[in-house]
């Protein structure tokens, strides 16, 4: 009796002990979010335990009804699921799959294990069901972010230049063309600066959007960066090569685009054009080849499409190699200053000097300033050369004020760029009080440049630049975005009419009338004419008989040494 007593609270412990483990696995998982599913062969026992009834909306009685899972799925899953869920035909021990649900929720991972004995028969089966819609959404996220632009649902610069990749070893293969195209929106900044950075993204999305619509088989698109976008055609047809996608780009932007506030904006844009295999031979040359032709439209004039050839490459290298110079004379002020004479136009009397940069490279090479000028104010090199020009002219022009004890005024080129600077001002005041000249004596020479970016801070400064003593010059007049509004309202002292003017003055009617006009109209104002680049003594009968009051020219004086422009002074 007593034996049997044992036994059967032996047994009785061992039962609790295997509820116990039970109530152990059911609560781990409940804890992990899937649903299970576990098959007995032996026992033909089949169990769901976990998050089931989450998942699916009946209970599994037996193995048959588990065919109830497959009309719960796409109907393209179904025929891989049955291998994964009857994974004991097969043999193999585990296999898996992710299917999505007909009905919205989501995706599901179905993942199967199965026991076998000795002799290979399936002893247990476990089907672990999860739902994965967070992670396959997190995935399928961090693929669109590594293919494509999350402002224009074009692909990305990384994605297309791997496509562009691809695409060139196919047609390497196949003896075939790709043709690149670079498209820069002209003037972008622009619509940023005056309608706001959330219009010139509006902006962006419209003309990607209309970019996409472009794309087809073997033709593909990228938003590069900023404002410019780059398509690809592999193998251009007749019916569908750079010159059909410009027609279709020209049409759209002869419309406005109609941002969502109501506002319109029209645009235009520069486009360069380069072909694999003839421009270069990898993908980030071929696109940096059609960008060097982009920008020469840009610098061309905007709103038209250039293609790519051996003579831009080179004149863009040679303009890379002068950049770099650049930087170097700017470092060390490698550079001289000549002087040209100004002359009264009645007595012609000296009535001063114009300081003249030059530069001459390290194989003493004369660099034009119209070159080296424009390289500058992009690189940023013109700030520190403009403040050498500064010191080193007006030091100079103290030094023959102290020898010759002569009056005149030294005039001063001033770049846009360097006017800009907010402390240019001070800046020209100090070295002036510096080397103890009249400021009266200083003119500085601003182009109509100076006045487009921001027309009332340019009169602002050049007001208390007057109040100081120093003359303004408006340079070049006649050659850029001429306003004779302009004259009324800007303080200067001085207007120089332009050499082309003064070129055709004796054989154009047209440019006489206009030269007469400006002259009359400035002496009216106060203000003092003087006219560049005569050469010619009928130039200057004509001009002293209209009434300019000053010249400047090689008839009476080309740019001048420093020490060539003592003798003059001395003499």
């Amino acid at each position: 009796m007593n034996e049997l007593n044992y036994q059967m609270d032996l047994l009785k412990a061992m039962n609790q002990k295997l509820t116990a483990k039970e109530k152990m696995y059911t609560m781990i998982c409940e804890a992990s979010n899937c649903a299970y599913l576990y098959f007995s062969f032996e026992k033909n026992q089949i169990v769901t335990i976990g998050r089931w009834r989450e998942f699916f909306d009946f209970d599994i009685a037996d193995i048959k009804d588990v065919n109830r899972v497959f009309d719960e799925m796409e109907e393209e899953y179904t025929v891989p699921l049955r291998d994964v869920i009857f994974l004991e035909k097969s043999g193999k021990g585990i296999s898996a799959m992710e299917c999505k649900h007909k009905d919205g929720k989501g995706w599901y991972s179905f993942r199967t294990t199965v026991d076998y004995d000795n002799l290979g028969n399936p002893q247990d089966k476990l089907i672990v069901v999860e739902n994965t819609t967070r992670i396959k959404t997190q995935h399928e996220e961090l693929i669109y972010m590594a293919h494509y632009d999350t402002m224009t649902s074009l692909y990305n610069r990384n994605y297309f230049v791997t496509l562009l990749h691809d695409y060139m070893k196919k047609a390497e293969r196949e003896r075939s063309v790709i043709s690149v195209m670079v498209i820069d929106i002209d003037d972008f900044k622009k619509v940023n600066d005056g309608m706001g950075m959330l219009a010139g993204d509006e902006l962006l999305q419209l003309f990607g959007a209309f970019i996409k619509e472009l794309t087809r088989e073997n033709v593909f698109a990228c938003h590069l960066n900023n404002d410019v976008y780059c398509i690809a055609i592999y193998d251009p047809s007749i019916d569908c090569n750079v010159e059909q996608i410009h027609k279709m780009i020209r049409r759209r932007i002869a419309d406005e685009f109609v941002l969502s506030n109501k506002q319109s904006v029209k645009i235009s844009v520069s486009i360069g054009v380069a072909e694999y295999p003839e421009a270069a031979s990898t993908p980030l040359e071929l696109i940096n080849c059609a960008e060097i032709v982009m920008y020469r439209c840009k610098s061309a004039g905007k709103n038209m499409m250039k293609y790519f050839d051996a003579s831009i490459l080179n004149d863009f290298l040679k303009n890379i190699e002068l950049d770099n110079k650049l930087r170097e004379a700017a470092f060390h002020n490698n550079f001289e200053l000549y002087y040209q004479p100004q002359f009264y136009t009645g007595n012609k009397k000296l009535r001063g000097m114009e300081a003249l940069i030059r530069w001459k490279d390290e194989d003493n090479n004369m660099i034009s300033p119209n070159v080296f000028i424009p390289i500058a104010e992009k690189n940023g090199c013109i700030i520190p050369i403009g403040d050498w020009v500064i010191e080193e002219s007006i030091r100079t022009f103290a030094g023959w004020r102290e020898k010759y004890k002569t009056s005149g005024i030294l005039s001063i080129n001033i770049s846009a760029v360097q006017y800009n600077k907010t402390d240019f001002v001070d800046s020209l005041l100090l070295v002036i009080r510096k080397y103890h000249v009249d400021p009266g004596m200083i003119e500085i020479e601003i182009t109509e440049s100076v006045l487009i970016e921001d027309f009332d801070n340019v009169i602002d400064k050049l007001k208390i630049l007057r109040s100081h003593g120093v003359r303004v010059s408006l340079d070049d007049f006649g050659t850029g975005f001429s306003s004779l509004s302009y004259l009324k309202k800007l303080p200067i002292d001085t207007l120089k009419i332009d050499k082309s003017f003064i070129d055709t003055v004796l054989s154009d009617s047209a440019t006489r009338i206009i030269t007469e006009s400006i002259i009359n109209m400035v002496k009216s104002l106060g203000i003092e004419s003087i006219a560049e680049g005569v050469e010619e003594q009928a130039q200057y009968d004509y001009l002293h008989a209209i009434g300019c009051d000053m010249i400047q020219g090689y008839l009476l004086g080309k740019p001048q040494t420093a020490e060539e422009i003592e003798g003059l002074l001395n003499g």
